[in-house]
């Protein structure tokens, strides 16, 4: 169903504009903010000073009491952001709705969902905006008008699968990934024709029968072997490839599929135009905790020994924070970030595996119950990065909670939940979460932030030195980049789940979030502290106050 007030202004997208999407101060035309997902603006006008003149400019309401976790996208003055039911254009000076496509769900979709019912947002290019459904659909709609142009199918949901993946745009191939590994699906990435819908190509992140690495599977376990990929990739357009996380492998239990199980845990590094692998490189071989590797794979050139190198850099689930060469996927890096692990003690330099801890090894040999850190929420979960170039360092809202694990034997039902562990959380004496500063190179933390609630927001670092997040209470929060100061913060009156983003238009800079509570924190914590934040989803805008 549509709504509409008058046209939007917008205009195609070419392949070049995307390209150029990091120093487009004007626009936000990537998720991530550009290809690279650094999640860093060249905008300074809010800097350490003047931040504590940010004042909102307006609000609006999504009508809906969901988990917010989109990301807006801005081009020429209209702003495009999406929750699961609906996608909407906005006038991004005041606020004032242009349209709404809403979304018809079969009333049973959503008890396939595993960890919250959310859309992460959309893509676009030549005058059309992708985005993914519950449902597991891809859809077209026209930017101007949000009639939509096409919808394909990607697979039946019934067996467990879902999407809340926002598109990503590479080469002229529209690229979507799946979830589901909770449900004990077969993982993959699609890529589709921009234009028709029409479906390209599919990469399974389950090696099966005849494909490179199906050894790594016994039996068939690799056709209900997880390795979701609901979190959008990187690109890289000099050399043309595009990095994207897997997820955990089903069930959790690994005992059940003793083997690496690849490609599950890694990041595949992809040809956009046939998604064919080129490397891959695997952070938790035959996976026990749910070490979830989906989220994003930061790009940037930064020195390592003296050298400047073509990196990847990822603070990944399993507490370890990686830097990879990514034209070949050689490990530079691997250190301890989180603030507890004991799951492993190193990952191997040379092999780039992880050395098994004491409790990891006799969990494997007998299956009884373990205290380990990271819990199954990791180090860091969805929340995504951001890093600085001008200083060097990657900000991250970081978790600190341990659990005692349970292995169970799963019966595959589909469509039914396949996890295979019994958890109980191990809640720290102390803050259970982190916003860090941290160095790539040694993933030690230049500052850190503490949270007793963990956040569960996105950052964004600018030129202006000021990184921007928020927390599951409400606060919308700027930080000096430096320091770890806190500068200022703002009330928005439900759980900030989103990732905020920044753009300057007609002289003035503005800083967007989504906002409302939900997501996996909220879901399964148990944490009473939050029955008093109220749902709701909007989105808020901030500017200087004048």
């Amino acid at each position: 169903m549509l709504t509409a007030l008058a046209p939007a202004a917008g205009l195609a997208q070419s392949a070049a504009e995307l390209q150029r999407g990091a120093a487009d101060t004007k626009n936000v035309l990537n998720y991530g903010m550009s290809y690279d997902l650094q999640r860093y603006s060249p905008l300074a006008q809010i800097d350490k000073q003047s931040v504590k003149r940010l004042v909102p400019v307006w609000n609006y309401s999504y009508d809906d009491n969901r988990a917010q976790e989109s990301q807006p996208l801005v081009y020429d003055g209209v702003l495009y952001v999406t929750t699961h039911s609906a996608t909407m254009a906005v006038d991004a000076k005041t606020g004032r709705q242009i349209w709404k496509s809403k979304i018809e769900y079969p009333p049973e979709t959503p008890r396939i969902v595993c960890c919250g019912i959310i859309n992460r947002g959309a893509a676009l290019y030549d005058g059309k905006l992708f985005r993914t459904t519950l449902d597991a659909n891809v859809v077209a709609l026209d930017m101007k008008t949000g009639k939509e142009l096409w919808r394909s199918n990607v697979i039946d949901w019934k067996a467990g699968y879902s999407q809340t993946v926002a598109p990503l745009v590479a080469d002229g191939v529209v690229i979507t990934g799946i979830s589901g590994a909770e449900y004990g699906i077969r993982g993959f990435i699609d890529g589709w024709d921009p234009a028709t819908g029409k479906h390209l190509w599919r990469t399974y992140t389950t090696a099966g029968e005849g494909e490179p690495g199906a050894e790594t599977w016994p039996g068939d376990t690799w056709k209900r072997g997880g390795g979701s990929t609901w979190i959008t990739g990187s690109y890289d357009p000099a050399l043309n490839t595009v990095y994207w996380g897997t997820g955990n492998a089903g069930s959790w239990n690994s005992n059940t599929r003793k083997g690496d199980n690849l490609y599950t845990c890694s990041v595949v590094a992809l040809d956009p135009k046939t998604g064919k692998i080129k490397w891959h490189y695997q952070f938790s071989p035959n996976d026990f905790f749910d070490y979830d590797s989906v989220a994003e794979m930061v790009l940037a050139d930064i020195p390592v020994n003296g050298k400047p190198v073509k990196a990847l850099m990822n603070a990944n689930r399993n507490g370890f924070f990686y830097v990879l060469d990514r034209t070949d996927g050689k490990l530079l890096a691997a250190n301890q970030y989180g603030k507890k692990v004991t799951w492993a003690d190193g990952i191997d330099a040379k092999t780039g595996r992880p050395i098994d801890s004491e409790v990891t090894q006799n969990l494997r040999a007998t299956e009884k119950t373990v205290e380990v850190w990271p819990s199954t929420l990791g180090s860091k979960n969805w929340s995504p990065t951001s890093f600085s170039p001008k200083t060097g360092l990657v900000y991250a809202n970081t978790l600190d909670i341990g659990m005692k694990y349970t292995p169970t034997r799963e019966e595959y039902r589909a469509g039914a939940t396949y996890w295979g562990a019994d958890i109980e959380w191990v809640w720290p004496q102390g803050p259970r979460g982190y916003l860090k500063a941290i160095d790539p190179a040694t993933g030690k933390s230049k500052w850190e932030a503490p949270s007793d609630i963990p956040r569960f927001a996105g950052t964004l670092s600018t030129a202006g030195g000021v990184v921007f997040t928020g927390k599951l209470t409400g606060e919308f929060e700027a930080f000096d980049a430096e320091t770890g100061e806190k500068l200022w913060q703002f009330q928005t009156g439900s759980g900030i789940e989103g990732q905020p983003v920044t753009w300057e238009q007609d002289g003035t800079q503005y800083v967007a979030v989504s906002v409302g509570i939900g997501g996996v924190y909220a879901i399964f914590s148990g944490d009473e502290r939050l029955a008093s934040v109220p749902a709701g989803g909007s989105l808020w805008v901030f500017a200087l106050q004048r």
